[in-house]
């Protein structure tokens, strides 16, 4: 009943995408109009504990509402402190939403360096903040220079939507997996730190959950 229940709240949405006719759908039009049921739903699945329904709501909300739409431009800054859109990135993009208090395990940086070393010719790896310019400058050391860092100034987004829903509805760290028309292939939530494993295995599930995200777009531009 679960299941018939969700694809009822995202039919509006899933219908429009059938409709050849409709023009390009957003990240922040398809959001709007089921945040509030999805939120509703999955905060009473965290009340509960029941953890793998979460799971399958967020799933469903990705599949049935998400993927396929096209991000919008919104703007940021980089460490530098220049303000740049979004679509500045013209390749695929490997996008994580994060903020500089959450924790991460060992190899997880590490893992995702190496991934950027070795396909930033082909996609833009780019990590998305939330925070003071003075916290993500210390980070900034911890990446490669391959990543590109950026920072959200929320006073300047007063009004964005896109910005507002990123932060607070979806979590993070979230990974938005976007091809080189901007359109989202994918959407992932970064759960697993594996805090209390050592670093080679830390390191090792972490380059296998990013490769198996990535892949979706490396495969897709061949």
């Amino acid at each position: 009943m679960g299941r018939n229940l969700l694809l009822f709240f995202f039919m509006v949405t899933t219908l429009t995408f059938a409709q050849p006719e409709v023009p390009k759908s957003y990240f922040s039009d398809v959001i709007g109009v089921n945040i509030k049921k999805y939120k509703k739903h999955a905060n009473k699945a965290y009340r509960l504990k029941d953890y793998e329904h979460a799971q399958f709501l967020f799933d469903s909300l990705v599949q049935n509402v998400i993927q396929e739409s096209y991000m919008n431009n919104f703007k940021v800054r980089a460490v530098s402190g220049k303000k740049i859109d979004i679509y500045e990135f013209e390749k695929p993009m490997y996008l994580i939403t994060s903020a500089f208090w959450v924790a991460t395990s060992s190899g997880e940086i590490p893992a995702l360096n190496t991934l950027a070393d070795q396909y930033h010719d082909q996609v833009d790896f780019v990590v998305l903040f939330w925070g003071p310019k003075k916290a993500i400058v210390k980070l900034k050391k911890l990446y490669s220079k391959n990543i590109s860092l950026v920072y959200v100034d929320e006073m300047e987004n007063t009004n964005d939507f896109t910005i507002k829903t990123m932060k607070h509805s979806l979590g993070f760290p979230t990974t938005f997996i976007i091809d080189d028309s901007k359109m989202i292939v994918d959407v992932r939530r970064n759960m697993n730190h594996y805090y209390e494993k050592d670093y080679t295995t830390s390191y090792n599930e972490h380059f296998q959950t990013f490769m198996n995200g990535l892949r979706l777009i490396l495969e897709k531009d061949n």
